[in-house]
């Protein structure tokens, strides 16, 4: 059924609703956390940024366990790790117990981004495939959209600072109780586990009409390479898998490197350089989440019409202009309206674009004997270079200015749009299966297991 799929999508993004609400909170609270705790620039950096290497550590750890565990329980686990971190930020008095938690908060927001999108992906229809997975993105720019919510209306309150790190709790129990009353395993980890009938019963109620067609596509593909226990984590980088595992890869770093995260969890006191108050700055960093929730909305209406592909080389090229301002801006001393507009500008071209679309493409274009695996480890390579961005971004800033952050940045993102043309497929409207196929994934990996079995 049509209104199936979308419930248990729903339950699935709440995945990524706590990821924003984790990643965007702290922003109100970064003043008072390095007033309370007396923090330098990088260690400020080290106390924001050690979420993104959580992130990292989680995302690396979902491939196993989405495998070995299944998805569901995979992300039950998930919740629960999302509601000890959020209570544990919140009650935390000392610094060392804080950047514990941010770490225990980012190891949650990794499984979640690999784990959610991966479910999702496994779960739809090739023609909706784009929409559903992209609604995850949506979840996380509602929660960036929320935390910037929470955080204005904190500011001024009393250790508002651990209201705003606590808030994800409240969401995590929800999340958890969707998750035990009302969600299906993945169909395909099903039937790799050699749940037939319980894969079957999942389809049906996805879709009755496609169901027992769905289910001999995704048996063939399987028979042609058994998911057995001999696929390794080192399978990725075999061959023509290898090629396409480091597209994505690639790709997964760009939307990193590129500066989102920077500008999400320091939008408060980026704006605040430009002469404006911190209420001020404040109330500005909620039109910053407001553009990405309205934004996002975008991507979901045209990743499935205009293309992956398309989308990408548009924001990559929207992202290099508005960042060429903002560089330009802050050399030159234009501190005006027009940075605000230029940083919206940037905010609006990633999340119709990169937001979304990153997560859609990196979990198609890996076939489902290792999707996990592969999706892990890019994924992983990804919240790396996000620790990176959010570490050092403050000292940067501190150190050499926003014109030399913001032109970085720019460079970056110029770089990403001939990468995009040169090396991204595009998989609009095709099976996983398909998309396999034509990348010639399954015939390449026969011949490797055939030359180890022969060796």
């Amino acid at each position: 059924m049509k209104n199936y799929v979308y419930w248990i999508t729903f339950i699935a993004i709440n995945s990524g609703l706590l990821f924003g609400l984790n990643m965007a909170g702290i922003s109100g609270a970064v003043d008072s956390i390095k007033d309370i705790f007396e923090l330098s620039p990088n260690g400020l950096g080290l106390v924001v940024g050690i979420l993104s290497g959580g992130c990292m550590i989680g995302a690396l750890l979902a491939g196993k366990l989405a495998d070995k565990y299944g998805r569901k329980k995979s992300l039950i686990a998930t919740s629960i790790v999302f509601a000890i971190s959020a209570l544990g930020c919140a009650l935390s008095q000392e610094i060392v117990s804080l950047t514990l938690f941010r770490l225990t908060s980012g190891i949650a927001v990794g499984l979640g981004s690999v784990l959610a999108p991966m479910y999702i992906s496994e779960v739809s229809p090739a023609a909706k495939r784009g929409t559903l997975v992209s609604f995850n993105q949506f979840a996380v720019t509602t929660g960036i959209l929320f935390a910037y919510l929470i955080d204005y209306a904190l500011v001024n309150v009393p250790d508002g600072w651990r209201y705003m790190l606590g808030a994800p709790f409240i969401f995590s129990v929800i999340f958890l109780v969707l998750l035990l009353v009302s969600f299906p395993e993945s169909p395909r980890w099903l039937l790799t586990k050699g749940k037939n009938s319980e894969a079957l019963k999942v389809l049906n109620k996805i879709n009755p009409v496609s169901a027992q067609k769905e289910y001999d596509s995704i048996k063939s593909s399987l028979s042609v390479v058994e998911e057995k226990s001999n696929v390794s984590f080192s399978d990725i980088f075999k061959g023509k898998l290898g090629v396409v595992v480091l597209i994505g890869t690639i790709l997964a770093m760009f939307q990193q490197i590129t500066g989102i995260n920077a500008i999400i969890n320091y939008a408060p006191v980026i704006l605040s350089q430009t002469g404006i108050g911190e209420d001020a700055s404040m109330l500005q960093s909620i039109f910053v989440g407001i553009i990405n929730f309205l934004f996002t909305i975008i991507a979901l209406w045209l990743i499935d019409t205009k293309g992956r592909k398309t989308l990408l080389l548009w924001g990559a090229a929207g992202m290099s202009l508005s960042l060429i301002y903002l560089s330009a801006a802050f050399a030159m001393g234009w501190m005006n309206i027009g940075v605000l507009i230029a940083l919206l500008g940037y905010i609006a071209s990633f999340a119709a674009t990169f937001g979304a679309v990153v997560w859609v493409v990196t979990s198609e274009i890996y076939p489902n004997r290792i999707r996990s695996y592969a999706t892990s480890f890019s994924t992983g390579i990804c919240w790396g270079c996000s620790f990176l961005v959010v570490q050092f971004s403050p000292w940067i800033l501190d150190t050499f200015g926003g014109s030399i952050l913001f032109g970085l940045f720019g460079v970056l993102s110029l770089i990403s749009f001939f990468f995009i043309q040169f090396f991204v497929p595009e998989t609009k409207g095709k099976s996983l299966e398909q998309i396999e196929e034509e990348l010639k994934l399954t015939t390449d990996n026969v011949k490797t297991d055939s030359i180890a079995e022969e060796a």
